[in-house]
């Protein structure tokens, strides 16, 4: 496994997750089932006018659920986890960038939002190769998954290393502290699930807690 591509490890596992779950499986989504969830990783790669409304907000997003729901309307559970086992088509999602970056972020966070909200823990076990990866991503992207928040000096550290990133720098200091994975779920919001301590004072830690992270 140490030489395939983290994204297409993630995709590989989630895909057999599937595979075991079915599609009535729950994710942490709300509303979702794994059938949802496999459709949207599949429009997001291979629609190329709903994919790029995912991240955009009001009617952009209404439209890309429209597209999600007539694809599940006309294709089966099956289909569309062979799809999306079958690799990124040619082109944006292909580039080095996107797979090492969104493209492994979207899916290690959907494949804990199938995991956990199943009955399956926390992987203990992913490899250094890939915490390193996951990290380097958490340093990429929290400043822009942390934006709404205000006020408050959000420092992100690494569990056992020491290592520590700020990206957040106005006001009273709080720190999350965990593995990067736990890290990346926090950061997209996944708060309630992700395995994190988090240190500072009250009402900043309050504040922390209030705040909408993510996409």
């Amino acid at each position: 496994m140490g030489t395939i591509p983290f994204d297409a490890q993630e995709r590989e596992a989630l895909c057999d997750l599937f595979e075991e779950l079915g599609g009535d499986a729950p994710t942490l989504l709300k509303g979702w089932t794994a059938r949802d969830l496999a459709a949207h990783l599949v429009l997001r790669e291979r629609d190329i006018l709903a994919g790029p409304c995912l991240v955009l907000p009001g009617p952009f997003a209404r439209f890309a659920d429209r597209r999600r729901v007539n694809l599940l309307a006309h294709n089966e559970f099956g289909w569309l986890v062979d799809r999306l086992r079958s690799g990124p088509p040619a082109g944006f999602f292909r580039l080095g960038w996107v797979r090492s970056f969104p493209s492994l972020n979207e899916f290690f966070v959907h494949h804990e939002d199938l995991r956990r909200a199943n009955g399956l823990g926390p992987r203990h076990e992913l490899s250094p190769a890939l915490q390193d990866a996951l990290w380097r991503n958490v340093r990429r992207g929290g400043r822009f998954l942390s934006r709404q928040l205000r006020g408050v000096r959000l420092e992100l550290e690494r569990v056992g290393t020491g290592e520590c990133v700020i990206v957040r720098e106005d006001g009273p200091s709080v720190r999350l502290r965990g593995a990067p994975g736990e890290l990346l779920l926090y950061l997209f919001g996944r708060q309630d699930i992700a395995e994190i301590e988090v240190l500072g004072p009250a009402q900043a830690v309050d504040t922390i807690r209030r705040i909408r992270f993510g996409m």
